[in-house]
């Protein structure tokens, strides 16, 4: 099979690459380029530039894969200007913006078909459906759309999941959210990856959410701790006086990863049978978060973080709770 990933230096886009790779297809990634390397040829593309993407015109693919993070513009010109026999756009579950069920026709969000930046990611729905749209236009419903949920491993430097394992892996006592009952969901990149180019080679059509199986908040923390070997004593502290210590949900500075306010889109279980059936296998939370802790390993224990709690806030926190 002939295959085109757009992306495949980095993260998602490079397991997917390297998947193809090891299954013996003939691989072409396209990107700006990155120091994450690519694990196929690389043709460096600008997607910004309206004409980027001359380098592939006149070239025909068995099948494409786009990882396109937020950007309509760069989905709809590579869905109009590549020829390809089958597509698949890694689109996100935040594109949901209720929950009823669980499954892929819950509401969502109207379609924003504009250019986003890291300074407007609260339209990151938004523009994914617009997205998912313009892939649809042009190849139907034998376009693979894949909603995915948190993604974590190798080359995940969010540190929405991985803080955990690597926080776990120590010693004395770890804040953690008291919300055991409260679901989680992750799905390990070397899974979604097989997956994606299990639906390149067997031509799967449809939209489907690939967030993970859940697994309550206490039980999650607990399985880590026993996965990493570690001898941290989980502290659970009430979230209404988290919130007053201001420490924050889901990511970002001074903040819980994995924990989110009741009600929120992130923790809803979301329906991913018709994934199962159609092929997605997930790996055990076990070697979800020992592949994490490898890698936080790698890129440094001590580092500075995207997420999570620095020791001294750590502290902080135990002391005020």
């Amino acid at each position: 099979m002939r295959l085109l990933v757009l992306g495949g230096t980095v993260f998602l886009g490079h397991a997917i690459a390297a998947e193809a790779v090891g299954r013996g297809h003939d691989v072409t990634c396209a990107a700006r380029g990155s120091t994450g390397g690519a694990p196929a040829p690389l043709t460096k593309l600008d997607r910004d530039d309206e004409n980027g993407l001359a380098p592939l015109r006149g070239e025909r693919f068995d099948a494409v894969v786009d990882v396109a993070k937020i950007s309509y513009p760069h989905v709809r010109r590579a869905v109009e200007q590549i020829t390809a026999d089958h597509w698949t756009f890694v689109s996100s579950i935040s594109v949901y913006r209720e929950f009823r069920t669980g499954g892929v026709d819950d509401p969502i969000f109207d379609p924003l078909p504009e250019q986003g930046t890291a300074a407007t990611m609260d339209n990151y729905g938004a523009i994914k459906v617009a997205s998912e749209n313009a892939v649809k236009d042009v190849h139907g419903e034998s376009a693979f759309i894949v909603r995915a949920g948190l993604i974590t491993g190798r080359g995940d430097v969010s540190d929405r999941f991985g803080y955990w394992p690597a926080r776990l892996s120590g010693t004395g006592q770890a804040v953690v959210p008291d919300a055991p009952d409260q679901p989680t969901h992750h799905v390990d990149v070397r899974d979604l990856a097989r997956w994606i180019i299990d639906g390149a080679e067997q031509r799967i059509g449809g939209t489907f959410n690939a967030s993970g199986l859940p697994i309550p908040m206490g039980e999650l923390l607990t399985r880590v701790v026993q996965a990493v070997g570690g001898t941290a004593e989980l502290v659970p502290v009430n979230p209404d006086k988290l919130r007053e210590l201001d420490v924050q949900p889901w990511a970002g500075p001074r903040s819980l990863p994995l924990w989110v306010p009741d009600g929120h889109i992130v923790g809803a279980n979301w329906d991913v049978r018709p994934a199962i059936d159609a092929g997605l296998k997930f790996r055990s939370l076990e070697d979800a978060a020992r592949g994490a802790l490898e890698y936080e390993r790698e890129l440094g224990l001590a580092r500075s973080r995207r997420a999570g709690l620095t020791s001294a806030e750590e502290v902080e926190v135990l002391e005020g709770r």
